[in-house]
C-alpha cells in the first residue's frame, strides 16, 4: 500500500516521528512547545466560556468530556467534537480546548473527548469509547444539531474510524454531517515497525482492523462531507496517507476535499485553531454554515 515496505528502520522511524520534520524547533523542543501552547489556550478557553467539565459519558477514569457551549446558544446549536491527538499514548482532553474560542461565538459548540491512551488503552477501546462518546452526547443533548469531527493526528485516525461506525449496536445514530481529519494516519500497519507501538503493543491483526484505509464503504447519503487537511512540513508518509485515504474515500462516493496547509507543522496545523483568522478555522465555520 505504498513504499513504506521498501524503506529502513531507521527511516521508517523518520517518516513515522512528526516532530523531526519541523523547520521551527527542534524535535525536543516542539513537543514540549506544543504542550505548553495546548494547555495554555485549552485554560483560557476555560476561563473565558461557558463550559460543563469532566462530563463522564462511561465509568472509566479518562470516559469524560468537556463541553464549550456558545456564547449566544440558540435552541439547537451545531457542536464541534475534537478528538485529540499525542500517538495515542499521550495528551488529553484537558489539553484540547483551544480551539474553543473562534468557534463558540460564532455559535458553535465545541466538546473535547476523552479516551483511555496507551498503555491502560489499547486501539480497540480507543475507537470504541470515541464511538461511545458521542452516542452519548446524541441521547443526553438533544440540542446539538449536527455533529461535525474534528481530529489531530491519532485523533483524526479515531474521527475516521467513527466514520466507518456499525451504529445499529449503540441505538443511536448520531448526525454527523462533517468530519476534519488534520495530519493523520489512516493505515495503521506500518507504524508496528517503530517505536509508536512499544506502547500499543499492537498485533498487525489489531492494526488492520483499525486502520482507517482499510474499512472504506460505499458513501450512503447522507454521508458526511470530509476534509483531509495536512500539513505542508508533515513528514511524506503522512503526506502519502491523508492522500491515498482521501482518494479512497472519493472512489467510494464520498464528499471529500483535501487542504495542504502552507508554512505549518505536525504541530502548529492544529494549535493555530485558536486564531480567528487562521484558514482552517475559517474552512470548518465554512462547512458548518453550509449545512
Amino acid at each position: 500500500m505504498g513504499g513504506w515496505r521498501d524503506m529502513s528502520a531507521e527511516a521508517l522511524e523518520d517518516h513515522y516521528s512528526p516532530s523531526r520534520w519541523s523547520p521551527r524547533l527542534d524535535r525536543d523542543t516542539i513537543i514540549d512547545a506544543h504542550l505548553a501552547v495546548t494547555a495554555a489556550g485549552t485554560e483560557r478557553a476555560r476561563a473565558s466560556g461557558q463550559t460543563l467539565l469532566h462530563v463522564p459519558y462511561g465509568d472509566g477514569d479518562r470516559e469524560k468530556l468537556d463541553i464549550y457551549f456558545p456564547t449566544e446558544p440558540s435552541e439547537a446549536f451545531p457542536a464541534l467534537v475534537y478528538i485529540h491527538g499525542g500517538y495515542w499514548q499521550c495528551l488529553s482532553k484537558d489539553d484540547s480546548g483551544f480551539a474553543a474560542p473562534p468557534l463558540v461565538s460564532q455559535g458553535v459548540a465545541v466538546v473535547a473527548v476523552g479516551y483511555d491512551i496507551a498503555p491502560k488503552g489499547h486501539m480497540d477501546t480507543m475507537v470504541l469509547q470515541v464511538r461511545r462518546s458521542l452516542a452519548f452526547l446524541v441521547q443526553h443533548y438533544p440540542r446539538i444539531r449536527g455533529i461535525y469531527l474534528c481530529g489531530h493526528s491519532a485523533g483524526a485516525h479515531l474521527a475516521a474510524m467513527v466514520l466507518s461506525t456499525d451504529w445499529t449496536e449503540f441505538q443511536v445514530v448520531p448526525d454527523i454531517k462533517g468530519a476534519v481529519l488534520v495530519s493523520g494516519l489512516y493505515d495503521l500497519e506500518p507504524i508496528l515497525h517503530t517505536y509508536v507501538n512499544d506502547a500499543l503493543s499492537m498485533s498487525r491483526e489489531e492494526a488492520q482492523r483499525n486502520s482507517p484505509m482499510r474499512l472504506v464503504t460505499p458513501a450512503v447519503p447522507p454521508a458526511c462531507e470530509v476534509l483531509v487537511a495536512v500539513a505542508q512540513h508533515d513528514s511524506p508518509e503522512f503526506r502519502r496517507q491523508s492522500q491515498e485515504y482521501s482518494q479512497a474515500l472519493r472512489a467510494a462516493g464520498w464528499s471529500v476535499s483535501v487542504l495542504d496547509l502552507a508554512g505549518v507543522d505536525h504541530f502548529d496545523v492544529i494549535e493555530r485553531l485558536s486564531e480567528d483568522s487562521y484558514v482552517l478555522t475559517q474552512v470548518i465555520l465554512n462547512m458548518i454554515s453550509r449545512a
